[in-house]
């Protein structure tokens, strides 16, 4: 990140005004922006304070240099709520889809695209679990996901929207609800408008689509701001003075931080990163003390004016620090690292060494507590450090025994209180040594119980497994066993087969030979009954013929 130490401005008197972190804000974004105390940082309700709508507690970051997720510790409830929902919503469109006519689907293409009332007539047809698939689809857009194609998708959705004409508060009144917030949420590309907790009215969805109020859920001022009358205010489309940085036209959810500037004058705020990177950061002729000496100020691009930025990083460590934990103490020390990095007045350099030793040893280990404490009673030393240039330019002056006496009197207590905030650190940190200590000896303690459980536990499972491999070769012997008889039974078997065997085609054959003896003997029987039937017959046609002869030689004895 480049520096502005090249950069000086000349300061331009103003009317007497106190600066934005310490007026009263209207409109209730001084959760976004403006100082408060440590306990209302504290508070887990502290942005639903602040918020416009009561029943809005969150909205998606929109800042290019800020972490575009949830703000809070929600978001990883708001996540697994949407995915749970994708879910749910997966299976009710493959049933859903089921029951509606090619006719009646549509893409999200298509509403970006077609007309707000044809778009709006089809939605009322369409059961709620199809509508939750457009935005189930947006969402998943706009969190990019799916890579380059994913965002060229939203980029082309977004392109038809702001191209169209035809998108105007008397149009958008015959909008659908789901409708309203696909298309509020493309324009803008912010996908809280599609989260289910965010509820605004029909009205306020319209506005924001204009640009008549600000896209930023938690503010939702009126816009343009009537109260100001700036180019920026006046002429940017979509910029709110109260929660954007006049830079990069962006707002997020980072508050009692040195990572925005507020302008003393105009009470318009800056990011820190966009006003280094942007050469609004430099030297100048001092506020308090003229063209005589020189300090780090902030320009705001707003109304071309400066302001001092020492006093303004003190107020912030003053009133903040202490309740800042590791993580957000080393990166507000960063942000004042980075300020004062080009500066080139006595105070300036010593701020901006003392914020990166701190870095260093925060990094090395120090508690955060001592580096506060560290921190703030640097700022209180260099209070001092006004009246010490004037003396050095002045020349010296003669002190007078009893404020020399006195002066040396508060050096030694300030040494004094010095000493004892550090023997106290250190009584804390041997306290919680020893403490650690004690957690240390007891773990061990309780480590060698959970060694010996393990030793007992192995020991019986190695009986277990012992025990195990004797009935694994028990149970083998018995199937060796079972195998011999087995192979014993089976030879038998077809040693008695063999035998039934030999034994049936036995008796076949007896059965062949006493069936051909009987039949050999029938025929013997019908053989010797057909002859004597034959004699039989051979002797009565004998008769009969002995009979016909003696009746015709009657016959002739007769006629003769």
């Amino acid at each position: 990140m480049g520096t502005s130490s090249g950069s000086h401005f000349n300061h331009q008197p103003s009317p007497s005004m106190l600066p934005p972190r310490q007026q009263p804000r209207s409109g209730g974004l001084q959760t976004s922006l403006s100082l408060v105390s440590p306990d209302a940082c504290g508070s887990p309700n502290f942005l639903e304070r602040g918020s416009n709508s009561d029943q809005i507690r969150e909205s998606p970051s929109e800042s290019a240099s800020s972490r575009e997720t949830w703000p809070t510790a929600d978001a990883l409830t708001g996540k697994k709520m949407d995915k749970e929902k994708e879910r749910e919503n997966g299976f009710a469109e493959h049933s859903v889809v089921r029951h509606i006519s090619s006719s009646d689907k549509m893409s999200l293409r298509d509403l970006a695209r077609d007309r707000v009332d044809v778009i709006a007539e089809r939605m009322q047809h369409l059961p709620d679990e199809y509508l939750e698939k457009f935005k189930n689809e947006l969402r998943i857009l706009l969190e990019g996901l799916g890579g380059s194609q994913h965002r060229e998708e939203f980029l082309f959705l977004q392109k038809l929207v702001q191209s169209r004409g035809d998108l105007t508060d008397k149009t958008l009144i015959m909008a659908h609800r789901i409708q309203l917030e696909i298309l509020v949420a493309i324009k803008t590309g912010i996908q809280a408008f599609l989260h289910p907790s965010v509820s605004l009215s029909q009205a306020s969805l319209i506005d924001i689509f204009l640009y008549k109020r600000c896209r930023n859920i938690a503010c939702g001022s009126a816009l343009p701001a009537e109260d100001c009358t700036c180019e920026m205010c006046s002429k940017r489309i979509g910029f709110c003075n109260l929660c954007m940085c006049v830079i990069c036209n962006k707002f997020d959810f980072e508050v009692n931080t040195c990572r925005w500037i507020g302008c003393d004058l105009c009470s318009h705020w800056t990011h820190t990163d966009c006003a280094i990177r942007n050469g609004q950061i430099g030297m100048g002729p001092s506020v308090k003390h003229g063209a005589s000496s020189a300090e780090m100020l902030f320009h705001c691009r707003a109304c071309s004016r400066t302001s001092e930025l020492l006093g303004w990083v003190k107020d912030v460590f003053q009133h903040c620090a202490p309740s800042w934990e590791r993580d957000a103490l080393l990166r507000e020390l960063d942000f004042v690292r980075r300020i004062f990095q080009g500066s080139e007045d006595n105070r300036g350099r010593k701020l901006f060494w003392k914020c990166k030793e701190l870095i260093e040893k925060l990094n090395g280990g120090m508690a955060e507590p001592m580096a506060c404490k560290v921190i703030l009673m640097f700022f209180q030393e260099l209070e001092g450090d006004p009246s010490k240039s004037q003396e050095s330019e002045e020349g010296s002056r003669l002190i007078a025994p009893q404020d020399a006496f006195n002066k040396i009197a508060d050096v030694v207590q300030e040494a004094i209180r010095k000493m004892e905030m550090v023997a106290e650190e250190k009584m804390r940190m041997v306290k919680k040594a020893r403490l650690a200590v004690d957690a240390c000896d007891q773990e061990l303690k309780d480590k060698t119980r959970e060694v010996a459980g393990l030793q007992m536990d192995r020991q019986r499972k190695k009986q277990q497994i012992d025990e195990l491999d004797s009935i694994v070769r028990l149970k083998q012997a018995e199937a060796e066993m079972f195998e011999l008889k087995a192979n014993e039974a089976r030879r038998e078997a077809e040693r008695l087969q063999r035998i039934a065997l030999a034994k049936t085609e036995k008796s076949e054959e007896d059965y062949a030979s006493r069936y051909l003896k009987q039949r050999l003997n029938e025929a013997e029987a019908e053989k010797q009954f057909l002859f004597e039937k034959i004699k039989l017959q051979e002797s009565s046609r004998a008769s009969q013929s002995s009979s016909g002869m003696y009746s015709k030689i009657h016959d002739l004895l007769k006629n003769m």
